[in-house]
């Protein structure tokens, strides 16, 4: 089955171009399936792009999905037009009442910060109790994660000396999650941050599962609740140049930015050298996902999530 979503969103043409069957809501509504509703909270500045980057990844399921999309009402976002933000997304004040099957949270650029000065933090973390009642799992990525892992467990950020910047190899510590059926012994996950959090407090925190890490960029992915809320701080959703636009919107501002890491052939920084080996992970992921910890974890009856306990994958 494919992803349901608006027919005039731009992230449509531009999967159907990459061949990805997409289902808009005009053709979805002549269905009898109830397809999985999952809730995007973008909080990253460029919506449009963001956006299609997890659709992409949400649309390689034999599963119907219906994504609403979400934005912070104490936040303007000037980095997308308003139109579109207008027609597309919602506040948390139009679906608090709902319940959702899966909750994607994104990443956003304010990792510098103290998380108590970012100036949603308030409404952000009334979202984050609202989703451990009323959504059966929620995807936490990046800057969302470590926020995440602060409210609920009170783990610290570290600033880095340097930005963690580029495509790094990974292990798994618990090879037998569902999470992870069909992963290779080791994979690659892009990263592109500012601040870190460590080991060493995943291990002492009750309640956390450290589930894969890499040597060179550190956790990576952290669970809770059996599955209710996975933590990941890499980017498994960028696509092949997503690494490429940054390192030269950085060079073009005079930003002092490294080359990625593992990213460019012969590390000659040009759009032809990438070398792309993490995207089939990717998507196995996020199928992984929908699957064992939304699809067969969801109740027949969604007012049934909040009752929820551990899920037992």
């Amino acid at each position: 089955m494919p992803l349901n979503i608006p027919h005039n969103l731009p992230a449509v043409e531009i999967l159907k171009k990459e061949n990805i069957f997409v289902m808009d809501d005009l053709r979805a509504s002549t269905q009898d399936i109830r397809p999985l509703k999952v809730a995007l909270l973008n909080l990253m500045p460029v919506k449009i792009v963001t956006e299609t980057d997890f659709v992409r990844l949400l649309s390689n399921s034999p599963l119907q999905v219906e994504v609403d999309f979400l934005k912070m009402k104490t936040h303007d976002s000037k980095n997308t037009p308003q139109e579109h933000l207008s027609t597309f997304y919602k506040n948390f004040e139009d679906i608090r009442k709902n319940n959702y099957d899966g909750m994607i949270i994104t990443g956003a650029p304010v990792e510098l910060f103290d998380y108590e000065s970012v100036n949603y933090w308030e409404e952000l973390t009334e979202i984050f109790d609202w989703a451990a009642k009323h959504v059966t799992s929620t995807l936490y990525i990046c800057w969302a994660a470590q926020a995440g892992l602060y409210h609920f467990h009170r783990i610290p950020k570290y600033p880095l000396e340097r930005k963690m910047f580029g495509i790094f190899k990974h292990t798994l510590i618990d090879p037998n999650k569902a999470l992870f059926r069909g992963f290779d012994d080791e994979f690659y996950v892009p990263h592109s941050r500012h601040t870190e959090i460590r080991r060493e407090d995943i291990l002492r925190a009750p309640g956390l599962n450290l589930l894969s890490e890499s040597a060179e960029s550190g956790v990576n992915i952290v669970m809770s609740r059996g599955g209710r809320e996975i933590f990941i701080t890499g980017h498994s959703e960028y696509t092949s140049v997503t690494l490429h636009n940054e390192y030269c919107r950085d060079m073009n501002k005079g930003l002092p930015i490294a080359i990625p890491c593992n990213y460019y052939e012969n590390n000659i920084p040009d759009e032809k050298n990438i070398k792309v080996h993490w995207r089939a992970h990717a998507h196995l992921l996020f199928k992984n996902w929908l699957n064992y910890y939304v699809y067969q974890a969801t109740p027949f009856n969604t007012d049934e999530i909040a009752s929820l306990g551990k899920l037992d994958t």
